[in-house]
C-alpha cells in the first residue's frame, strides 16, 4: 500500500480533475501515481500536463524518450517506472532481452549511435551532471537539435524525480502495468 492515501479525481476542481483523468487514462496506466500526487493539486495541474504536452508535440522521437526513462529508472532501481516504460520501449523496437541489458550499451546489437549517446547522456545526467563535457554535447548535436537536447535533459531529470517520488511514497503498481 502507498504511504499516503489516494485522492480521487472527483475531489479536485474540474479543470484539474480533467488533467488527472487524461493523464491516468491516456498517457499510461499511472492512476495510482496521480492519485497520490493529487494531494498537491498544483502538481497535477502542471506536471502531468507538461508531460502530455511534450508527448503530443513529438519534438523528440519517442524511442529516445523511452530509452532515457528506462535507463534512468534502472539506474535508480525504480521498479514502478521500469515496469511502466519497458513495454513501451519494446514497442519502440528494443526486445525484452535488450531492455534487460540496456546498461551494457557499448556492444548492444539493437542500438545505433543515436541510441548509445542518449543512454550515455542519461547516465551522465543521472550520476554526474556536473562533469558532463563539451564532447558529449557535440555527440548529441550530431543527432539532435538544441531544443531536443533541452527536452531530453528535462525528461531525464523529471524521470529521476518520478523515480524518487514513486519509491519514497511506495506507489503501488497498477494492474495494467503488472500485466504488461
Amino acid at each position: 500500500m502507498a504511504r499516503v492515501s489516494p485522492v480521487p479525481s472527483s475531489a479536485l476542481p474540474p479543470r484539474i480533475a480533467e488533467i488527472f483523468e487524461a493523464y491516468a487514462g491516456t498517457y499510461g496506466p499511472f492512476r495510482n501515481q496521480v492519485e497520490v500526487m493529487a494531494h498537491v493539486p498544483a502538481a497535477v495541474e502542471h506536471i502531468p500536463a507538461l508531460l502530455m504536452d511534450l508527448k503530443r508535440e513529438k519534438a523528440v522521437p519517442w524511442r529516445y524518450i523511452e530509452l532515457a526513462i528506462v535507463v534512468v529508472s534502472k539506474l535508480n532501481d525504480c521498479e514502478y517506472c521500469v515496469a511502466h516504460h519497458a513495454p513501451v520501449l519494446e514497442v519502440e523496437g528494443v526486445s525484452q532481452a535488450g531492455i534487460a541489458r540496456i546498461l551494457d550499451y557499448d556492444d548492444h546489437p539493437e542500438l545505433d549511435e543515436a541510441d548509445r549517446v542518449v543512454i550515455e547522456y542519461a547516465i551522465q545526467v543521472t550520476q554526474t551532471p556536473q562533469r558532463i563535457r563539451d564532447r558529449m554535447f557535440e555527440r548529441l548535436r550530431a543527432h539532435f537539435t538544441e531544443a531536443q537536447i533541452v527536452e531530453l535533459t528535462l525528461r531525464i531529470a523529471l524521470c529521476g524525480f518520478f523515480n524518487r517520488f514513486n519509491d519514497a511514497l511506495m506507489i503501488q503498481m497498477e494492474t495494467e502495468a503488472e500485466q504488461a
